[in-house]
Order: structure tokens, then sequence, then C-alpha cells
């Protein structure tokens, strides 16, 4: 009789996961079927690239090359931001035609954050997006602020989903405030007064706010059909996606939107110990997060952007009170699961690379930005996979006989033995397509391993 998933050894769910990833099935739970032989030929081999380059098992046929952008495949065939966000029938040729063109190992999914009207309807304030409150032909801009008052760790601590039911929602998305005016109903035990709480309900604003909700959730709707439609092409094309979605380390949630930067700074000295708490309350949440994703999706990569654990954001013992502990677990708990977390460590790492190395062998990949690759591969050798470090000047600026002896360095640093994926450090939109087809091309001549 086969294992129950919970009796399975972490290394057995791993597998597992890689495996339903190397076989990958439509919507209806068939087999997938491939465009061509040559297509199923293409998604093994990249898959099992990947695979081999993370678990450090065994060296790939070659350095696996990873393109993550942002608006570039809208650029690429002379759309803006602005038509990929309000047109959802540009987004998937859009982003097919950048794949086949470009021919990488793997695809991320349609880039494209959010459906405009959408964000619209609800009046979401989190951000400025492309024609609402930045040009059409630029990126979103991430707008922060105190969501959660310093007084109100309490309630995230102890009612975490009353929290992001009814408070957050009501002060991020312009459009349910009112629900900020809704009693709690977990006291609701009697018939005696059982009505009396749903007089609320009735009210304008609150139906107001509902309405908001249904047609945001028509629009929705119609965005996830299109790009739901894309994760599912593709894979038939002969491309494995790399995330199959993503979580975050406790502090960033909190930091990034929940008290905004100036706020955890101030409550990292004003009140560590609500901090401390109200990120190990969040930490089984981002767990679960991410092991939904890979279950639902049959991949066991899971994205995690770091946004404020750089070097610069906070000093050497900050880093390893604050952000390494629950960021850890949550990575751990991943791990336990299966999962493979597919580390974004945003901005500068190099005064946090010994500290990081806490971590199972082959269980993770990190994925740098602007941090000394020299230094990542030796202090991560035999830990973890290593990917990224293409600048994003080089991408929009460089020449291409840049692009092409700064991909040959990476591979001779970072390569050896295996346990590299190259890839772009951060989101690009719009650069030099001439750069970005010499990386691809470089890598699969360069890059192959002689056995």
């Amino acid at each position: 009789m086969e294992k129950k998933w919970e009796e399975l050894t972490p290394e057995e769910k791993q597998e597992e996961l890689f495996n339903q990833w190397l076989s990958p099935k439509d919507p209806q739970g068939k087999d997938l079927k491939f465009q061509s032989p040559q297509a199923e030929k293409l998604y093994k081999e990249r898959t099992t690239r990947i695979k081999d380059a993370i678990q450090l098992k065994k060296k790939p046929d070659r350095v696996p090359v990873l393109l993550i952008p942002s608006f570039a495949p809208a650029f690429y065939s002379g759309l803006t931001p602005y038509d990929v966000m309000y047109n959802y029938d540009k987004i998937a040729p859009a982003w097919k035609k950048f794949s086949l063109d470009f021919q990488p190992d793997s695809h991320g999914g349609c880039a494209v954050p959010s459906p405009g009207k959408f964000l619209e309807t609800l009046d979401f304030k989190l951000y400025k997006w492309p024609g609402h409150g930045v040009s059409n032909k630029t990126t979103y801009q991430a707008i922060e602020g105190d969501y959660m008052k310093a007084d109100e760790y309490d309630i995230l601590i102890n009612n975490p989903l009353y929290f992001f039911y009814y408070i957050w929602p009501s002060r991020v998305f312009g459009a349910l405030e009112p629900i900020a005016t809704l009693p709690h109903l977990s006291c609701l035990t009697e018939m005696y007064g059982v009505s009396v709480p749903f007089f609320h309900y009735g009210t304008p604003p609150v139906k107001a706010a509902y309405q908001a909700l249904l047609e945001s959730g028509d629009e929705a709707l119609k965005w996830i059909q299109v790009v739901g439609g894309f994760d599912q092409e593709m894979p038939a094309l002969g491309f494995p996606a790399h995330q199959a979605g993503p979580t975050k380390a406790p502090f960033d949630v909190i930091g990034d939107t929940l008290r905004g930067t100036k706020g955890i700074m101030l409550d990292m000295y004003r009140q560590p110990d609500k901090l401390l708490q109200a990120m190990e309350v969040l930490t089984p949440m981002f767990i679960q997060l991410g092991v939904d994703a890979a279950k639902m999706a049959g991949n066991p990569l899971i994205v995690m952007p770091l946004h404020k654990g750089a070097d610069g954001f906070l000093s050497d013992a900050q880093f390893k009170k604050f952000y390494w502990p629950t960021l850890r677990k949550v990575i751990m708990g991943l791990v336990d699961e299966g999962c493979v977390p597919f580390i974004w460590a945003e901005g500068g790492y190099n005064s946090r690379l010994e500290v990081i190395q806490d971590l199972p062998k082959g269980k993770t990949a990190w994925l740098f930005d602007q941090t000394d690759m020299a230094k990542a591969k030796e202090a991560l050798d035999g830990i973890a996979c290593v990917a990224g470090n293409m600048p994003m000047d080089l991408l929009a600026v460089g020449t291409t006989q840049d692009a092409i002896a700064h991909t040959k360095r990476l591979i001779d640093i970072c390569g050896k033995g295996g346990g590299y994926i190259m890839a772009n450090g951060a989101f690009f939109d719009e650069v030099k397509w001439e750069n970005l087809k010499a990386i691809v091309d470089t890598v699969k001549e360069y890059g192959v391993y002689k056995r």
C-alpha cells in the first residue's frame, strides 16, 4: 500500500512533488498532451536540468537559464504595461511570444500583477499602477503606510484571521472601508438575538462594499481565466513553470504592507516583543500558503521575495534577531512538506551569507540580486543552489559583448560542480533584446558540463 502524504519523509515529499512537476496534468487530471514530441522532450530536459541544479546530487547537462521579467514581454510585443493590465486578451500572446523567441528553460507565468479594472473597482491603495498614478508606460509603485496601527499588535496576535478579513482590507481597499463596522460573529451561540449583529449587513454602505466585492470578483475571474490558460499552455509547448506560487518572510509581511518600513523600524525599538510575537503568529500561515500552492500546482518551487533583509536595512544583530529566525522557520516548514523555497534575496546579501548557511543541503535555491557571487558560491557551496546576479544596467544599457562576457564570468565562478542557475537578479522591463538573447545563447553554448 502506498504511503499517505503525512507518512512520507521530507525527502520523499520533495521527490513526489518533483515527479508531479516532471509529469504534468491537464485541468481534468489526465496526463498533459504535449503539442509535439519535441515539446515533451524539451519539457523533461528543462525540468530535470533545474531539479539537478537545485538538489546538488549530480551536475545537470548544463547551467539552466531563467528569464524573470516584469512587463518586458509587453514591451517586446510593442505594448505598454497599461495595455496588458486593462486588455486581458493581449497578455498571453505577448508572454508566449517572449518565451518562444528567447527559449529560456522555464516560464514564470504572466507577470501581470492584477487586472487594472479590479484594482480600480476596489480602490486599491497599496500601489500606484499604469494609468492610475503612474504613466501607462511605467511599472507599478508600492505606497507604504501604517495600514496596521502601532497599538494593534494584540489584534493581529490574538485573532489574525479577523484582522486580515475585516480590519486590513478596510484600509487597503477604499471600497471596502465600511466592512470595518461589521461586528465579530464568533459570539453567536444562541437563538436569542442572533439577528441583531446582522442588521449592519443591510446598511447601504456595507451593501455597496459587498457589491464592489462581487464586481471585482467578476473581473478577477475574467483575468484568471487568461493567465490560468497561459499556465496550462506553456508546459504543452515545452516550458515548465519555475514557480508554483509565492510566500513571504514574516518580517516583510509586517514591514511591507502592514506597518511600513518606518513603522516596523520604530517597533523594533519601542515594542520588540510584540513584533517578535506577531511574526511567530504569521509563520504557520505563510508556510501553509506556500505548501498549498505547491500541492495545487504539482510543483515544488515556491518563490520567496525578500525585501527588508538586505545589507543596510538591518544591522547584523537585527537581522539575526528579527528577520532570520522566522524566515528560517518558514523555509524549514516548506522543506518539511517537500517544497523547494526559491528565495529571491533582493539587494545585497553579502553580510548575511554566513547566517543563511544554516540550512539543509540541496533543499533551497537562492537568487541573488547585488551580492558578490564568488562569495555566495563559496558560502553556499554544497548547501544550496545559487542563481541570479545578471545586473539590470547590463541588460538595459550594456553592449552585447559585455553581456556575453559577464555571462561567462558567472558560469566560471558559480557553475563549478553544478548548483548554479543563470538568471537576472531582479524583475526587468524594457531592455536591449539582443543582450537578452546573447545571454541565453551563451549559457546554452558555454554552460555545458563536460562529463
